[in-house]
């Protein structure tokens, strides 16, 4: 009996728990209208695809100004305010910082109905660099974000003075190994998010079972969508982007970057879409970054390695100063 009551008393404590963290956490609309961002934010309005959509922005400017400019392109779970601490050291160092969430991310428009291709964010990025009068840009793109750089330093090479990819998703191609998953099966599988699902995969996928308040803030970030009334069209576009992400590898064209290329690699990483689907055996040969680094790297005419050992998928939040001082010294070369 006594087991029991202990057990009983266990899981109410658990309960009670994951309760009062729900509690804790406001509940955001689409937009994230009442989250504060580190610094001002900013839009433009693109008509694309018969339709008026908003892309927020913010545009750090240097008290001196070294003349140069660096886009930063936030990935899939984020936005582009944990961008942060990155944004203030490059500003402090001299750069103009612009940092967009891309439509269907962040404080952007989330259209009930969009064909996301990673061409088309690549064009609203222009479209906003265009805005700003801005022709030449240092690019860094994070995870998702280092697919859409990648893409956007193929497509705009001109304007692509370098490119910076930080732990990316797309060093492999897994649609060739892992079973397609509808749209549909996406969003079924976005409804069912929550706090502790959230918590619990960026535990497990990016900060190898530690956990610190700075890594709390997102998963939190994330979680208050949840809690909204808007989060049906929220979890519709994460939907429509998974798909994006799945079918649009830019795996098959590094070799066409022409422009000085910095790689950092947290060599614990071992982020790879659908992994879950696989058997054991081929679930344990995807993500291998430290490998996917290597192999990148040497396709890439002019490119320049930096692994970081024992840290995983979020460098720049994980490990700030092992991130910051090879950026900031490949960018001032």
């Amino acid at each position: 009996m006594l087991g029991k009551n202990l057990l009983a008393a266990c899981c109410s404590i658990l309960i009670l728990g994951s309760a009062t963290q729900a509690q804790q956490i406001p509940p955001q609309d689409s937009i994230l209208s009442t989250y504060q961002y580190p610094f001002p934010v900013h839009s433009i309005t693109l008509h694309i695809q018969e339709q008026a959509l908003h892309m927020a922005y913010m545009d750090v400017q240097p008290t001196a100004p070294n003349g140069k400019t660096i886009l930063l392109l936030h990935g899939k779970n984020f936005n582009a305010a944990y961008w942060d601490s990155t944004a203030m050291s490059l500003r402090d160092a001299g750069f103009r910082v612009i940092m967009p969430d891309q439509i269907g991310f962040g404080k952007s428009s989330k259209p009930p109905h969009f064909q996301y291709s990673f061409q088309q964010l690549a064009q609203n990025t222009k479209a906003l660099l265009d805005a700003l009068h801005i022709n030449k840009t240092a690019v860094l793109g994070h995870s998702m974000g280092g697919m859409l750089a990648t893409r956007f330093a193929l497509m705009y090479p001109q304007v692509t003075e370098k490119l910076i990819l930080e732990n990316p998703i797309g060093l492999e191609d897994w649609k060739t190994v892992v079973p397609y998953q509808s749209v549909d099966q996406w969003y079924k599988g976005e409804l069912t998010q929550d706090y502790e699902k959230i918590k619990k995969y960026q535990l497990e996928n990016y900060y190898a079972g530690v956990w610190t308040p700075n890594f709390e803030k997102w998963a939190k970030l994330l979680a208050a969508w949840t809690e909204g009334n808007d989060y049906k069209l929220v979890a519709w576009n994460a939907a429509l982007t998974y798909d994006m992400i799945f079918t649009q590898p830019v795996y098959y064209e590094f070799e066409n970057l022409q422009m000085p290329t910095l790689l950092i690699i947290g060599q614990r990483d071992r982020t790879a879409l659908g992994k879950a689907s696989v058997p054991e055996n081929v679930r344990k040969t995807l993500g291998n970054y430290p490998e996917l680094g290597k192999a990148v790297a040497k396709r890439i005419p002019h490119a320049q390695l930096v692994p970081i050992a024992g840290v995983g998928h979020l460098p720049h939040i994980e490990a700030f100063k092992q991130f910051i001082e090879p950026l900031r010294a490949f960018l001032l070369q």
